[in-house]
């Protein structure tokens, strides 16, 4: 009987997995440059605008919330953080798997992307579908209008570095694309929403698995175990890694002085943006979350979609699939903070 439930989850997984085009193998590019963090110099300023209401708790993080989810709200919620980038600016994003995933619009983006005159970056997935090949994915970016807004960069179109996870448990350097260090601020811009394998997608996963070359994503995947595939990583493994991998990120970004992130929860389902035909949200649109800490603006997104009504099957998924510990494994290891204060930016 065990066999048998244990045979149906697998098969189960694989459908769930076939949404997001996995599939394959990725080649291994063989030595891959070890590229250490630059000296930090002159952060950039984090102090929010005096129209701000501050935070209640001066020893939490804070995530500021607007619930107007139009490109006037989206600048807004940015400006509350009163973070000035420096030097090249790169926005990451996803830009959706085709053909009918909830990416975010660029009508609802243009507007703070060409404020912040920034880059949108991308990486290529590790598992097929439209996105597994530099011209095929530049191809949806036009196809999906973000080369309207901004030019576009697959940053492992020449494949991967890697950068220093420091006292990591299943990774010891994690591979991004190697056009990563091209870029010295920036701007996290997530769709929160489910997923398959990690329960839910936010700014953690955007830093890890989005930064993450085909090769980075399939150690973070595999636990560090292998180089070439996503499959067969035990589920403890694969959420540490990602928390691990966000960690090296934020590090490498002047101990994530240099980056920031904004959560977008509308068409919130509890399938991801890697998924072209995803489930009809259950949730209505909720609005849109801003923080320099990537752990406090996830746990903030998950208290405020479970506190909604219709979260039932996105609870269950997270649930299913132990989606938190990826917040408990970065909150350990220093990425962030659970804890935080909330702070409607329409209510200051």
């Amino acid at each position: 009987m065990k066999q048998r439930i244990s045979l149906l989850l697998s098969a189960l997984l694989l459908v769930s997995l076939a949404a997001c085009g996995f599939g394959g193998k990725v080649t291994p590019q063989g030595d891959v440059p070890l590229v250490t963090p630059p000296p930090v110099t002159e952060p950039p300023t984090t102090e929010p605008p005096a129209s701000v209401a501050p935070a209640e708790d001066g020893d939490s993080p804070v995530v500021y919330f607007t619930s107007d989810l139009t490109p006037e709200g989206l600048v807004a919620i940015y400006e509350a953080l009163g973070w000035t980038p420096t030097g090249n600016v790169a926005v990451k994003l996803s830009t959706g798997e085709p053909p009918a995933s909830n990416y975010l619009r660029p009508e609802l983006i243009g507007d703070l992307v060409q404020q912040l005159n920034a880059t949108i970056v991308e990486c290529n997935t590790a598992y097929g579908g439209s996105r597994s090949e530099t011209a095929m994915h530049l191809q949806v970016a036009e196809d999906h209008g973000f080369t309207a807004i901004a030019d576009v960069d697959i940053l492992d179109q020449d494949g991967s570095i890697q950068i220093p996870v420091e006292n990591g448990t299943w990774l010891q350097t994690d591979y991004v694309g190697a056009n990563f260090p091209n870029y010295d601020s920036y701007l996290v811009l997530s769709h929160f929403k489910g997923h398959a394998m990690a329960g839910f997608g936010g700014a953690i996963k955007n830093i890890s698995i989005g930064l993450g070359s085909q090769e980075g994503k399939c150690l973070i995947h595999t636990g560090g175990k292998s180089h070439t595939s996503p499959w067969g990583g035990d589920q403890t493994a694969f959420t540490e890694s990602m928390a691990e991998a966000g960690k090296a990120v934020s590090d490498y970004l002047g101990q994530g002085q240099r980056i920031v992130y904004i959560n977008v929860l509308n068409n919130i389902s509890i399938d991801c943006d890697c998924d072209g035909n995803p489930a009809e949200p259950d949730i209505h649109d909720i609005g849109i979350l801003a923080s320099t800490d990537p752990v406090a603006i996830d746990q903030a997104s998950i208290d405020l979609c479970f506190a909604a009504e219709g979260s039932e099957s996105l609870q269950q998924r997270v649930q299913r699939l132990d989606g938190l510990h990826t917040l408990e494994h970065a909150e350990e290891i220093g990425l962030g903070s659970r804890t935080y204060t909330l702070v409607d930016i329409n209510r200051g």
